[in-house]
């Protein structure tokens, strides 16, 4: 559920669009940086596929750690780095 929005929060975000709108500028690029965290999972038991061409998945697995993914952007220029 998204919150309702107050005139401060409107007026950062209109800010930040301000920045998109600009033009591409090589010595001041755009930069956009996102984040994830991904819990690591792997199966407890090995999956198989029975003769009837149906594979079989167990429910259940071993928890391997989480990892944070991070996307970094420069949308202007087209480019992004994972």
């Amino acid at each position: 559920m998204i919150p309702e929005a107050s005139a401060e929060f409107v007026c950062s975000m209109e800010e930040v669009l301000d920045v998109y709108e600009q033009p591409y500028d090589k010595n001041h690029p755009v930069v956009c940086l996102d984040e994830s965290p991904h819990q690591l999972i792997s199966e407890a038991r090995e999956s198989f596929v029975d003769a009837g061409g149906v594979k079989h998945v167990d429910y259940e697995y071993r928890r391997e750690g989480v990892a944070d993914i991070y996307m970094i952007a420069e949308p202007k220029r087209g480019k992004r780095f994972v």
